[in-house]
């Protein structure tokens, strides 16, 4: 078994707090994302007879004895999914993944989007309460919502949602401005007037946004979409083509090993009006994933995520490559060949040649690996 050193992502909208304090440790700017696996833009490492070397490296050199035969054998040379700590201190940015078909495609013709070959569906559980937008409402409720505003240049999206067209509304917010109508300034300032008007958490939030993206018509996005507040230890699976953007909070995240993005509004970065709108499905939605036996259990195979309590000792059986992560108290870790202590932060990596793995202890822990 292996102590994980693992990287952090100082992405502006992370937390100063969050993870700094979780590993013990003062925070030189803001921490947005803590990766624990063996992504190629941002592999663990480890230290093996006194040398640092990276996850990554150790399945290369080993597939089927760090992955197991039967991962291997399904995902190749790699280790199928990504675990991180996700600690969202301002909204991301308004964003979808492909599915695994569109992932394929996109990366063998080129297309700068689709930055590797594999689908990126995730699970997020909740550390601390955790917001997001995800999935689209009704259209007729969106209509409402849009038309309570009073601004004229929003009849065209009002029409879209009315004709029961939601990514109609999307695209004529995306290629904002309209021939000859407001700029992009204009129209967030019309929309943040009126919106300051009305006492509602939707509208609060519409102003909230268009105080860090003035120019940007996506902050309408609470007002199309549905808004999920998840207590510590509940769960949320969000697959291919959900529109999705997280508000706030703290979490563990997991996820397929990929970094396939194609973002819609609140970022700096390159928006692809056409790809985003023909990857994204107005009528999927997030789903709520129940624990059970202390397991989140996504509909998908490359990952699933165990959550252990105090006093909830497991033995998981051998063959499979699993990354433990401990946030609250003392968890303890073994092998056969090997036992370590984690503390909040800490985390380790168990080959799928070192059999069982024994978790107990008076802390919390995660366990992500895969779900064949």
């Amino acid at each position: 078994m292996d102590l994980l050193i693992n990287p952090i992502k100082d992405y502006p909208w992370g937390s100063r707090t969050a993870i700094a304090e979780l590993t013990g440790r003062p925070a030189s700017g803001p921490e947005a994302e803590l990766w624990m696996g063996a992504h190629p833009a941002a592999s663990s490492r480890l230290v093996r007879d006194g040398v640092e070397t990276t996850l990554a490296d150790v399945v290369a050199a080993d597939p089927v004895g760090t992955l197991g035969e039967a991962v291997a054998g399904r995902f190749g040379e790699r280790l199928p999914y990504l675990m991180k700590l996700i600690a969202v201190d301002a909204p991301l940015s308004l964003q979808v993944h492909p599915d695994a078909g569109q992932a394929t495609d996109g990366h063998a013709r080129g297309d700068a989007n689709y930055t590797d070959p594999w689908h990126k569906p995730e699970l997020v559980c909740a550390l601390t309460p955790f917001t997001g937008l995800a999935g689209f409402r009704p259209p007729e409720q969106s209509a409402m919502l849009v038309e309570r505003l009073h601004v004229d240049a929003l009849r065209p999206v009002v029409a879209a949602l009315r004709d029961g067209d939601v990514l109609g509304a999307l695209r004529v917010l995306l290629e904002w401005p309209q021939s000859g109508g407001a700029s992009r300034r204009e129209l967030v300032e019309a929309v943040v007037w009126a919106a300051s008007a009305v006492h509602t958490p939707d509208y609060a939030l519409v102003v909230r946004l268009a105080r860090r993206y003035p120019e940007d018509p996506a902050v309408l996005a609470p007002l199309l979409m549905r808004r999920h507040t998840l207590a510590p230890g509940e769960a949320l699976f969000l697959g291919a083509g959900v529109l999705h953007c997280y508000l706030d909070g703290f979490a563990v995240e997991i996820m397929a090993c990929s970094d396939n993005v194609l973002r819609a509004g609140l970022t700096g970065k390159h928006i692809d009006v056409e790809e985003l709108l023909r990857i994204t499905d107005a009528d999927k939605q997030p789903v709520a994933v129940e624990p059970v036996g202390g397991a989140y259990v996504p509909p998908v195979p490359e990952f699933l995520l165990r959550r252990i309590v105090p006093g909830a000792a497991e033995t998981l059986p051998g063959g499979l490559p699993r990354i433990v992560l401990c946030t609250e108290g003392v968890v303890n870790v073994g092998t056969a060949g090997s036992e370590v202590k984690l503390r909040p932060g800490d985390s380790a990596f168990a080959a799928a040649s070192e059999g069982s793995v024994e978790l107990g202890g008076d802390g919390v822990a995660f366990c992500a690996e895969p779900h064949l």
